[in-house]
This record gives C-alpha cells, structure tokens and sequence, in this order.
C-alpha cells in the first residue's frame, strides 16, 4: 500500500490536470454529451495504457540515446496538437436542435484516440518519467511496469469523466452556436497553452 498510494497519486495528478486529452474531451463533450465521447475516452485508457507499458519494457532507450529522434518526435507531436487545436476552434457549432453552422464535427474515436498518445508531448512527458520514478533496480521489471500501466488504466476513466461533465456541463449552459464557438476557442487556445511546458 504505502508504494501503490504514491503512484496512484500520480496517476491522478498527472491525468486529471489539464493536458491535450482532457481538452479535447471537454470540447468534444459540449457537443457531444459524455456518452458521445466514451470511445474517444476508452481509447486515451487503452493506448496510454499500451504505451506505458512499450515506453517501461525498452522503448524510452533508443528515444533517450537519439537527441534527434527524440526532438524530431516532440516537434511532431506538437505540430499535430496545433492542427487539431485549430480543428477545434474552426468545427463547425450547432445547438442541441441541431440550429446552427451546419453539420457538426463527430467526436475522436476510439482508434484515432489510442493512436494520439503516440504524438501527445504530455504522454511522453509521463511515460519517460513514470517507469525510474516508480520501478526498483535489480527486481524484475516486467511486474513492476505492468502494476504503473494498471494504475494509470485505473484512473483514466474517472479522470476524464470530470472533464466530460465540465464539457458536458458547458455545452448545455452556452446553449447557442456563437457561445459554443467561444467555448472551443477557449479550448484549443488552453490545447495551444498546453504545449508550452513541452517545447521548453
């Protein structure tokens, strides 16, 4: 308990604070609704899931022994979180009647959201330094990155279910296409703001 209770900590930490998923979740649930984006939020479970356990077993040292692969890696990454933020603020906005710009973009699904983590910066971020924060030298280590992938799969869900009802939540007070687009405005500039701690 006294090592499950750090790390689940900062499961929750790191996945309930504001970051690319979560924004995109909250966009695509104020016009949406949550069940609307329950594959785009399976899919950000189970990929970050898979990927934490890829990045543990080996993957983090080729990226860690080439300065170029790495920086190629995070500027692509952010390159493609700026289209999608652009995606996000030009979508066209409706009102729950359907009164508005025209047919309304759908949400993420659930393949197109496990394959994001791979260009997601802050997926990286937490991936890299998950494993030697919370693995111990000399025990096996297969065990121990599978019990850091479980954590993370174990509080994704509740963790984005908060933003999914903030989403949710906004996109029934906005009510009109003209609040909604300010709405996701506000969210991709945040996707945009995002990044800054990444690009440093």
């Amino acid at each position: 308990m006294t090592e499950w209770l750090p790390l689940l900590g900062f499961a929750i930490a790191t996945s309930v604070t504001p970051g690319p998923n979560v924004l995109m979740v909250a966009a695509g649930a104020a016009s949406h609704g949550v069940r609307g984006v329950v594959p785009h939020m399976l899919g950000i479970t189970v990929g970050f899931g898979a990927m934490l356990l890829l990045v543990g077993l080996g993957l983090a040292g080729p990226l860690a022994a080439s300065a170029w692969l790495h920086e190629a890696m995070r500027w692509a990454g952010a390159a493609w979180l700026l289209w999608l933020a652009w995606k996000i603020a030009s979508a066209p906005v409706s009102d729950r009647k359907g009164a508005g710009e025209g047919p309304r973009r759908p949400p993420m699904g659930f393949r197109s959201a496990a394959l994001f983590q791979w260009v997601n910066p802050k997926a990286w971020m937490i991936a890299a330094a998950v494993t030697p924060a919370f693995t111990r030298a000399g025990e096996p280590l297969l065990p121990q990155v599978v019990a850091i992938s479980a954590a993370f799969i174990a509080v994704s869900l509740p963790c984005l279910l908060v933003w999914a009802g903030i989403g949710a939540g906004a996109g029934r007070f906005l009510g009109s296409p003209a609040r909604l687009r300010a709405f996701n405005i506000l969210m991709a500039l945040l996707l945009v703001a995002s990044l800054v701690p990444t690009l440093r």
